[in-house]
């Protein structure tokens, strides 16, 4: 199963990407990373990766949503996971994810998490 991602605006300045699919090596992480670049530009600096619908999630993956961390953070932005669930949470927990980057249960909970600028 591809990746496929949605971009949905959910707030004056914040912006959901809803995924689902596997997040693996190769144009999947190729295509994260080229949305985010997308919304870096376009001066987005509240990301939300909403992964409810995401059902495999490999070392490459997490290896891009650590990637995307960075490249908001040193862009002034601010990054958060939601909806990660089973085998996708779990390997997000075991890698230790959840201590860089805030995990939330539903984007509706990564969405209001956000300190207002």
């Amino acid at each position: 199963m591809i990746l496929n991602i949605d971009r949905k605006k959910v707030e004056p300045d914040v912006v959901l990407l809803e995924m689902s699919g596997r997040i693996t090596r190769g144009s999947e992480s190729q295509k994260i990373e080229g949305d985010l670049g997308e919304l870096i530009k376009e001066d987005f600096k509240k990301v939300v990766f909403d992964l409810k619908d995401v059902i495999y999630l490999d070392s490459s993956g997490i290896g891009v949503l650590l990637t995307c961390y960075s490249k908001l953070k040193k862009a002034g932005g601010s990054l958060h996971i939601s909806g990660a669930h089973g085998i996708v949470e779990e390997t997000l927990r075991y890698a230790s994810v959840n201590r860089i980057v805030p995990l939330y249960p539903t984007s509706a909970e990564a969405v209001s998490s956000f300190k207002p600028v």
